[in-house]
């Protein structure tokens, strides 16, 4: 009788039996790896849960939510200053152009950023900054935010930081084949 290990909210529990035949060394090395890969995918789930709910709560009175702050941030940078277009922030933040542009459209209204024709290419709009926009980002929105990473990164060293953007970039690079592989977003 072969067991799997069975898990509850907070991890590994016990063990379950199962009626299979018995493991070979390499069922037992598949059945690790799938479960500590289910583990992995399962935590970064919760953790992009929780980013969601606890970094919207730590802006919120800025009137911002984590999608949002994503966009100002990705607008914030030295290589946006001139505006991006609606398709190249898509790209950059790995969300669809439909989505962006109901949180674009709020941000806009919100008089936090601005869309204008594309002085090199007239069908398309480049979405920048406002100055009040800037104004909220730097001296109200982004206080919060690094107090929000200080709380969020309790006990990670530098090391720690520098090794987790190294795995999460890795495995982003193959889910990014994944996704060119099975077609990518066919909006664009």
């Amino acid at each position: 009788m072969r067991t799997y290990i069975r898990r509850d909210g907070n991890g590994l529990q016990g063990r379950a039996p199962s009626h299979k035949p018995a493991d070979t060394p390499m069922d037992k090395t598949l059945d690790t790896r799938m479960e500590l890969a289910n583990r992995l995918f399962f935590r970064l789930y919760q953790c992009a849960n929780m980013l969601h709910k606890t970094g919207t709560r730590a802006i919120e009175h800025e009137g911002l939510t984590t999608q949002q702050w994503a966009v100002l941030g990705a607008l914030s940078r030295p290589q946006a200053e001139g505006g991006m277009k609606l398709g190249e922030l898509a790209r950059y933040l790995l969300v669809s152009r439909q989505n962006l542009a109901g949180v674009v459209g709020r941000l806009e209204r919100d008089g936090r950023v601005e869309s204008a024709a594309d002085p090199q290419d007239g069908r398309s709009r480049l979405v920048r900054m406002t100055a009040s926009g800037r104004q909220v980002w730097q001296r109200k929105a982004l206080p919060k935010i690094h107090g929000f990473y200080e709380q969020a990164l309790e006990g990670f060293s530098v090391n720690d930081m520098v090794h987790t953007v190294h795995y999460l970039l890795k495995m982003l690079e193959n889910m990014e084949k994944i996704d060119a592989t099975d077609g990518g977003d066919e909006e664009e």
